[in-house]
């Protein structure tokens, strides 16, 4: 049996160009991918905490170190510039692999450099 699991979460970047005309996915600054562990041409979820939209893109690579997110394509549409987004990739792990897993969670400030990482997410008090 197989298990999808949060692979990584990018929390709270700033969205910086909303591009209609331009080929479909989401450019996301390289280091920020690097760090992060997501791939570029990988699949992920990007919920836009301003409006409430959810849709599922791809990540392309953008200028190392330019702090880009840019939202391409159709779903241009779904998330304006200085939109708060959070954007999550997913991995299968098998029973194995859960025992030992952690997903990787970055935190930006409001010019999308990071500002901590863990790998855990706190527990919610009531």
């Amino acid at each position: 049996m197989q298990t999808t699991m949060l692979k990584a979460k990018l929390h709270r970047a700033s969205v910086t160009h909303s591009e209609l005309d331009y080929e479909g996915s989401c450019a996301i600054d390289g280091k920020i991918l690097d760090f992060s562990g997501i791939r570029e041409y990988e699949q992920i979820q990007i919920y836009n905490v301003n409006n409430g939209e959810r849709f599922t893109t791809y990540a392309i690579r953008a200028e190392e170190g330019s702090g880009i997110f840019s939202v391409n394509g159709a779903a241009a549409r779904l998330a304006c510039p200085g939109d708060l987004i959070i954007v999550c990739s997913f991995v299968l792990l098998d029973e194995k692999e859960l025992a030992s897993y952690k997903p990787t969670l970055v935190y930006f400030d409001e010019n999308n450099q990071i500002t901590h990482s863990s790998h855990a997410i706190p527990v919610q008090a009531a």
